[in-house]
């Protein structure tokens, strides 16, 4: 690809980005969303950083990265949910992980 494509591509990107934001904010106030959907707008941010989490628990270079990861994150998770302090469930979810890779666990 060229420097020129890359700038206009580069260009084009930044001219959607832009009318994006723009349509957000002139069409505030105008568009009326059903309750049902009003109620769901919430929820839907929680599924993405969920799925987000679980992407980099799971997965790294487009396969399974293996059990220590995903156990530190169970620990981790499971300490917040417990209302654990944050430095506690940090060093225990990086603890069981890098104890089972020392292990030898994948």
């Amino acid at each position: 690809m060229s420097a020129a494509t890359l700038m206009i591509v580069i260009g084009l990107l930044a001219v959607g980005t832009y009318a994006l934001r723009l349509g957000g904010s002139a069409l505030h106030g105008k568009v009326t969303l059903p309750g049902w959907a009003q109620r769901l707008l919430p929820l839907s941010a929680i599924a993405l950083l969920a799925a987000l989490a679980a992407t980099a628990a799971f997965t790294e270079g487009g396969g399974f990265v293996g059990v220590a990861r995903p156990a530190g994150v169970l620990v981790g998770a499971v300490l917040a949910w417990r209302r654990a302090p944050f430095i506690a469930v940090v060093v225990a979810a990086a603890a069981v992980a890098a104890g089972l890779r020392l292990l030898g666990v994948p």
